[in-house]
Parts: C-alpha cells; sequence; structure tokens
C-alpha cells in the first residue's frame, strides 16, 4: 500500500475537478474529454481516492466530486482495473468512513456500496465485519459513516446478504441492528430501522427468527421526537402489515391508533409514510372488521390531507388564473403509451367490447394528476386514494361518517377546503355509487355550476369528479343533466387555464365513452369545440384534444359519416397532419387519431385515404429500413418501432373503414412484403398489429392477400402462444377470417395451427376475450374443413360450448356454430358425451338465421330418435327449468 502522488499530477487533477464545476457546456464538454484521456493512467483512480480521502487542504464539494467520478469509474470498468489498484481503494475507503464531514462520509460509503455490488461482497470478505466492528466506535461520526455504508449496502445487495453464499451475514448483522435502536443519537436509530426495513419483504430468515424484538422495538421508537425516525418506523409496520400481519394483530388497535396520529404528523414525510397504511389495509381482508371503529375519526382525516398546501399552490401557479397563450416546455410533456389494436368480441354481458386487456386502475391517478411539477405520489394522492380504497371496501357503510364532512366541505367558503371536497366526493364514487344515487340529482347541477368557479384549481377537479359520475348522468333524461353538463364541460375546454383544458378533455373523453350514440344530437356544437380548440391549444393540451377526438369518433361511429361533420372536422387534422414531420412524436396520437375517424367514416374517408395510406406504407419501411442497418452496423441507432406499430393500427383502421374500396391502394404498394416482415417482428406489439392488419386486409381484399398463405401460415401458427396474450389473440382471430375466405383450401395448412389452438381453449384461467376467439376460430376451421376438425370434438367441444354462450348475435357467432353442426354431422358420437352443453349453447340465440336455425333442430331431433323418447325425458329432466322451456319454445322439442 506503499503509493503516493506526485504534485504535479494532483494538481492536474484538482484543476480539472474545478473545472467540472462550471455551468458552461463548452466546459464541461472539455472535461469529459480530459477524463477520458486521464482514464488512460492506471493509477488516475488511487489520485481520485487520494483527492478524496486524503487532501484535507480542499473544499469539500471538489473532494466528493473526485469520489463520484471514482464510482463512474468502477461501475463502467471495474472489472478491468488491476487488483493492487482496487485494494488500494478499499484500504483507502475503510480508513475514511468515521471522516469528520458528513459530505465525505456519505460519498465514501456510495463508493464502498458500489465496489461490493460490481465486484461481488464475496471478494470482499473483510467489509462487513469491519463495518460492523466500526458501529462501536465510541466516535460518533466512525459509527454514522459505517451505518450510512451499511445502509447502502442494505439497500443494494439485500438478497445476496439473505444467502447461503456468504455464509449468512445477517444472523449476526440484524442482533446487532436492533441493539441500536436505542441509541442516543437520532441519526444512528434511523440507519438502524432503515437497515432493518430492508429485509422485510423478502421475509428474510434471520429477520424472522427476530420479528417480536423487532415490533417490540419499533413501538418502543413510535413517538421519536425526530422526523426521519418515525417515517421509517411506519414504513416498517405498513411493509410488516403485508408480510406479518399474524404479528402485528394483537396490537392492531394500537397501531391504528399511532397510524392516525402520523397521518396527521407535521412533517409531509411521515404524514404520507403512514397514509401508506391505509391503502395496505384495505387489501386485507380484516380490514373492514378492525377499521370500522375508527373510520369516524379516520376520514376526516383524509379529506383534510387532501388540501393542497400553501407550497402546492406555489408550484401549481394556483393563483395564475389565465395561461393558455404561454406555451409549454417541452420537459412538462408526459410520454404517451400507444395501446396496440386487439380484436374482440360483443358479449351479451357487457356494453361493449374493450380492446384486450383494458384497464382502469390508473384512470384515478390520472384524472387527478395536477401537474408534471407534482405527478410524484405526494400526501394529497394518497389520502384521496386511500379514501377510493376504503369506499371499495365499506361500500354504502361509510357514508354516514363521510356525508357530513362532504356537506361541510363542499359549500365551504374556502376555495382549498372547497377543492378538497370535490376531490373526496369523486374518490368515493366507485364504492359508494348505489348509496350516492339519492343525492345526486342535488350534487351534479351543484358540480356543474362549480364549473365555473373563479378559481381554476377548483375547475380543474370539478371536471374530474363529474366525469367519475358520468355514467349516471347517461342514464338520465338529458335535458336535466347530461345537456347541461356537456355545454359546461365543452367550455372548460376552451378555459383560458391550461390546467382545466386538460381536465375537461379527459372528462370530456370519459362522457363521450358512456354516453356512445347518445351525443349524436349534438355532435354539429361538439365538433366546432374541438376544432376551435386546435387553434387555441398549447403542446401538450394537443395531444389529448387528439385523444377526446378519437374517442368521440369511436363512441358515435358511422353517425359522424355526414359531410357537415367531415368538413368542420377534416381541414384542421389534415393541415395539423402535413405540418408534422415523419420523426416528429406527435405524429402518433393524431396517426391514433385519424384511425378512430377512418373506422368511424367508412367511405366518406376516401377523399383522404390516398396521402394517408402512403405515409402508413413510408413509416412502416423507414423502421425497416433503419432496422436492417443497425443490425449491419452497430453505430446506428436502433429505431423507434413505436410509429410503425402505429402505422399498421392505422392501416387496420382504413381497411375497417373503406372495405373494399381499400383494394386500389393494397394493390399499387407493397404492403404485403412489409406485412411478412412485421409479422416476424422481435417485438410482440408489432406482431400483435400485423396480425389485426392481416385480419382486417383478409375482410377488406382477399384476394391480395391469397398468394402469401404458404408463407403466412406456419407464421400465424408458432404466434399461437398464450404466453403473449395479445399477440395469439389476433393471430387466432386473424386464422378464422383467412379460413372464411379460403375455404376448402385450408386443408393444407390446418395441421400447422389444430393442435395449438386445442391446447389454448383447455388452458385454465385463458382471459375471455382470447377464448371466445379460439372457439370461434375452431368452428370456422369446423365450418370450411368439417372431415378435419370433427375427430377431435371430445377434446373440445365442452369448452367451446361454454366460451360461447355469452357471445351476442353476430356474424362470428353464426359462422362458428354451422361449423359446429358440420362436425356433429360428420361425428355425431364426438358429442354425445356433453351434449348438454351443446343444448346450453344453442339457447344463448336471440334470433339464428333461418337455415342455421334448421340445422341446430335437426341435430337435436336427430339425437332425441337416437336415444329414444325416455331416455330424451330423462335427460331434459338435468336442464334448469329456464333451459328446457327456451329450447322447447326454441326449436319445439
Amino acid at each position: 500500500m506503499t503509493w503516493a502522488p506526485q504534485e504535479e499530477g494532483l494538481q492536474q487533477i484538482i484543476a480539472i475537478l474545478k473545472e467540472s464545476q462550471s455551468p458552461d457546456t463548452a466546459t464541461q464538454m472539455a472535461v469529459q474529454m480530459k477524463l477520458e484521456e486521464f482514464n488512460r493512467y492506471p493509477d488516475f483512480n488511487n489520485y481520485l481516492i487520494y483527492v478524496l480521502t486524503k487532501l484535507k487542504t480542499e473544499d469539500e464539494p471538489t473532494r466528493s466530486l473526485s469520489g463520484l467520478i471514482l464510482k463512474n469509474n468502477i461501475r463502467m470498468h471495474g472489472t478491468t482495473l488491476q487488483p493492487e489498484i482496487v485494494e488500494y481503494i478499499k484500504h483507502e475507503c475503510l480508513q475514511a468512513v468515521g471522516d469528520s464531514s458528513p459530505l465525505i462520509r456519505a460519498t465514501v460509503g456510495i463508493l464502498i456500496t458500489t465496489i461490493a455490488s460490481n465486484g461481488g461482497l464475496h471478494n470482499w470478505p473483510q467489509l462487513l465485519p469491519s463495518l460492523c466492528e466500526m458501529l462501536d466506535n465510541q466516535d460518533y461520526n466512525v459509527c454514522e459513516g459505517a451505518f450510512s455504508a451499511l445502509q447502502k449496502i442494505c439497500e443494494d445487495s439485500a438478497e445476496i446478504l439473505d444467502s447461503a453464499a456468504l455464509n449468512r451475514p445477517l444472523n449476526i448483522m440484524i442482533p446487532k441492528f436492533l441493539e441500536y435502536f436505542k441509541h442516543n443519537s437520532p441519526k444512528i436509530r434511523s440507519h438502524a430501522i432503515a437497515c432493518i426495513n430492508q429485509f422485510i419483504i423478502n421475509r428474510s430468515q434471520a429477520l424472522m427468527l427476530n420479528i417480536d424484538s423487532f415490533i417490540e422495538n419499533l413501538f418502543h421508537l413510535s413517538s421519536d421526537e425526530d422526523h426521519e425516525v418515525r417515517k421509517n418506523v411506519c414504513h416498517g409496520l405498513v411493509m410488516l402489515l403485508e408480510v406479518r400481519m399474524d404479528r402485528l394483530m394483537p396490537h392492531m388497535s394500537q397501531i391504528i391508533e399511532y397510524m392516525l396520529l402520523r397521518t396527521q404528523d407535521t412533517d409531509e414525510g411521515v404524514a404520507l409514510e403512514a397514509s401508506e397504511f391505509w391503502l395496505s389495509l384495505a387489501e386485507q381482508s380484516i380490514c373492514k372488521d378492525v377499521l370500522a371503529p375508527y373510520l369516524s375519526q379516520l376520514a376526516p382525516v383524509l379529506v383534510r390531507g387532501m388540501r393542497y398546501s400553501e407550497v402546492d399552490i406555489i408550484l401549481l401557479k394556483g393563483n395564475v388564473e389565465e395561461d393558455d397563450m404561454v406555451p409549454d416546455r417541452e420537459e412538462d410533456i408526459r410520454p404517451r403509451f400507444h395501446k396496440s389494436r386487439a380484436h374482440t368480441i360483443r358479449s351479451t354481458q357487457e356494453g361493449g367490447a374493450g380492446a384486450a386487456g383494458d384497464d382502469d386502475d390508473d384512470e384515478f391517478e390520472d384524472g387527478m394528476d395536477d401537474d408534471s411539477s407534482l405527478s410524484e405520489w405526494n400526501l394529497r394522492k394518497c389520502s384521496a386514494a386511500a379514501l377510493d380504497v376504503l369506499a371499495n371496501v365499506f361500500r354504502e357503510d361509510c357514508l354516514p361518517v363521510v356525508l357530513p364532512i362532504l356537506k361541510e366541505t363542499l359549500f365551504h367558503q374556502e376555495w382549498v377546503i372547497k377543492e378538497s371536497g370535490v376531490l373526496a366526493l369523486g374518490a368515493i364514487a366507485e364504492g359508494c355509487m348505489q348509496g350516492m344515487i339519492q343525492h345526486l340529482p342535488e350534487l351534479i347541477p351543484y358540480l356543474i355550476s362549480c364549473l365555473s368557479d373563479k378559481k381554476a384549481l377548483v375547475r380543474s377537479i370539478t371536471c374530474w369528479t363529474l366525469s367519475r359520475y358520468a355514467n349516471w348522468v347517461v342514464n338520465q333524461p338529458h335535458d336535466q343533466y347530461l345537456k347541461p353538463l356537456m355545454e359546461e364541460l365543452l367550455k372548460r375546454i376552451l378555459d383560458s387555464n391550461k390546467r382545466v383544458q386538460e381536465a375537461a378533455c379527459s372528462a370530456f373523453a370519459t362522457l363521450e365513452e358512456e354516453a356512445c350514440t347518445e351525443l349524436v344530437p349534438y355532435l354539429e356544437y361538439i365538433l366546432k369545440t374541438l376544432v376551435f380548440a386546435f387553434s387555441k391549444y398549447q403542446h401538450k393540451n394537443l395531444l389529448i384534444l387528439y385523444d377526446a377526438v378519437g374517442t368521440l369518433a369511436d363512441s358515435v361511429g358511422h353517425h359522424l359519416n355526414k359531410p357537415q361533420y367531415i368538413d368542420i372536422l377534416m381541414p384542421p387534422l389534415i393541415d395539423k397532419w402535413n405540418l408534422l414531420k415523419d420523426d416528429d412524436k406527435d405524429l402518433f396520437p393524431l396517426l391514433e387519431c385519424l384511425s378512430s375517424i377512418a373506422t368511424a367514416l367508412q367511405s366518406g374517408f376516401l377523399p383522404y385515404c390516398d396521402p394517408v395510406y402512403r405515409r402508413c406504407i413510408s413509416l412502416i419501411e423507414q423502421t425497416i429500413n433503419q432496422e436492417m442497418l443497425c443490425k449491419q452496423n452497430q453505430t446506428y441507432d436502433h429505431p423507434d418501432k413505436e410509429r410503425m406499430i402505429v402505422a399498421l393500427d392505422l392501416l387496420s383502421g382504413l381497411a375497417e373503414g373503406l372495405d373494399r374500396h381499400i383494394e386500389t391502394l393494397v394493390a399499387n404498394s407493397n404492403i404485403m412484403h412489409l406485412l411478412y416482415q412485421c409479422m416476424q417482428d422481435v417485438l410482440p406489439e408489432v406482431r400483435q398489429s400485423s396480425f389485426a392488419l392481416l385480419g382486417d386486409l383478409t375482410k377488406a381484399c382477399f384476394p391480395h392477400v391469397h398468394p402469401f398463405m404458404a408463407e403466412f401460415f406456419p407464421i400465424l401458427g408458432q404466434n399461437l402462444n398464450p404466453d403473449f396474450i395479445s399477440v395469439c389473440n389476433n393471430a387466432t382471430w386473424a386464422i378464422g377470417e383467412i379460413c372464411m375466405k379460403l375455404g376448402e383450401e385450408t386443408k393444407q395448412y390446418i395441421r400447422l395451427v389444430l393442435s395449438d389452438l386445442f391446447i389454448i381453449i383447455n388452458r385454465p384461467n385463458t382471459p375471455k376475450t382470447l377464448l371466445e376467439n379460439t372457439a370461434i376460430t375452431i368452428g370456422r376451421l369446423g365450418y370450411v374443413c368439417p372431415v378435419e376438425v370433427a375427430p377431435y370434438l371430445p377434446e373440445f367441444v365442452r369448452q367451446w360450448c361454454t366460451s360461447l354462450r355469452h357471445i351476442r348475435d353476430n356474424d362470428e357467432k353464426d359462422s362458428a356454430f354451422r361449423g359446429m353442426c358440420h362436425m356433429i354431422t360428420v361425428n355425431p358420437a364426438g358429442v354425445v358425451a356433453d351434449f348438454i352443453f351443446f343444448c346450453d349453447a344453442i339457447a344463448s340465440w336471440v334470433n339464428p338465421p333461418q337455415d342455421l336455425h334448421q340445422m341446430i333442430q335437426k341435430i337435436l331431433h336427430g339425437f332425441k330418435t337416437q336415444v329414444g323418447e325416455e331416455n330424451w325425458r330423462r335427460f331434459v329432466e338435468q336442464f334448469p327449468p329456464t333451459l328446457a322451456e327456451r329450447l322447447a319454445t326454441m326449436y319445439n322439442i
């Protein structure tokens, strides 16, 4: 360890460390170049550790920076450094753990955990024993520095520390940490809890052995005067709730009382950590029983936590009412995620069919998302989320507690309190809807009046809360609520405050989804407002506006296809389309929006389809070419596949909307060759959209798809893997569409797909949409090739019947049932064991087409004749009474 720096080298390094603190970009670039040059000298890293740990004459920021540069070097080149240099660095780190400066101690701790996780703890065997020994040092700095380093190691290496690989150091460390819960320094107490907290979620064995002692010590610190300690206590209890509920149960009432207190802590960090407890508790089955006695205390605390703090209002520019002329900063625009197309079937149970994998979990957070500067989790959001989940646990039972709070806050003179009341009313919407219905005739008009409150933050939250009750509004007489709500929301879309515009657009999109064709009478007024917003909006809200327009098209469908509507809507969209370059991210939401419009307008989109189609083809080509360049030459950037996915989906929208009119566009392009490449892309989302497009093109212009069957079928077969739900779903659907066009010719390809489809239909936990699509495709294959599929009836007929009993009458159901009838005719014995399921499935038809009706009737009567009157009567006795009646009326049997 006899290394000493040379004065000249030391001066050069100090100079560069000083320069690198300059804000000037050019200087920064020069520093980077210089650092890379220095990295060629092996002992450069010795100089860096020397400056950090030994050069006490330098200022602390410069010394700390030296350590951080060294940390990056170890991350990047740790494995190639000479062993003696690494040993020197380790030695110096351990010497400097107790430096008198907190900044240097923290930097040394970061360096230690970087070396440990990079080179592996097993290659530094003396590290943990040395640090644990330093905890006993009488010098506070040494003890704190060692604990700080241990905390970072526990965060980074929790799994390894609990494994046999290191001879289970936790067996010594955890009892040791517990001793420090009673240390006289709050910083040390805080480190000790934080270290142990790292091992709760993984249920580390050493902690489980000491669990009672841990819990007892946590309780001992519950009223600690230090806020970091209190925060760590709350965090530990929240995790224990998930992992060791059994150990907390005997103390549950004290814990709830404690958390009630901490949720009101003057330190927001502690209050936030404590609020998480209610979210965790709501997931436990005991929640209702243990929390019921405290609900009347908890609810007002949560609603108080929903108020904006003074700091929030400053950060949110809550006192700036008009900002619609101020351009957005690029960094405030959140990345958006495109949702690829999925083919779904309308069932009798739900209102509409959403795309595969629709989920509304994040709708709660999105709706009340205040701003990018505050989009991180905070006390307001946590309190609102807690009220939401608790309303879902207690349902109407929480209203006697919540309603008086709402009455007090909703009509309050102070806008901050009123705003929190409106948020609370939105938070309980899902859980308490049934109990709220009687109050809505009074509340909805009041909320509509709050849409013109003079405070922008009140107007914006009111948009969100109203959207949570949109379903009720749509089902009342329109003149009473829907019409005034729609008129006011449209005014808010043109609000002079950007946050209100955003909230109004999102709320309006929700209203569109709920109201669907109920909006048709108001279309012209709606379109004029949305189009006016196009000229008024800044960048960020423009993207949300595209979504509102696309959702409108999805909701009203072909009703949009009227010349006066098209003339309002299309010119501004095409203007935007012409302005945007191919590599502009804003093209994506516009393409999505046009996809919905093309599907809705159908032939009405013809005048616009040519440039749109050509550009989509070009976007796909550019992406494929860039990917090829990237494979040949590593220096090229990987292409952004999202634009290819969005382009494929817009082509699907065109094919679905234009139907046979797309034929000339397809004929004059290389779309089939591009599709062949996209279907083999490594990215599942690309394949998912490719198969959706293949199915839509098959329906619209099969002669162009037909020549590629020999290439496409094997690829479809390879993608029947239910681990990729959406890819598998769309591939299955496309096979069904293809075989209906291909007819008997399907025979030569059927073995490529049949066995996989049988596996999917019999697999437990297959999602409903995939089951339905699989059943329809098997039925369709049976329709065109009954002789090939019928022998396998016993393998799938029961699952087939239960999958299709909830589907509405439509063409897909029709072809699938015809296929089943053909197969039963070929192999009647194959269905005997499961005939009751067949009877149940055919009863699901409302009005089957006449010839299908006759086919079904023939099978029923054939079966009855086969088994004889007596057996048939016994068979029918097993039916639920409604089924027997239905079959008798529908099929005279």
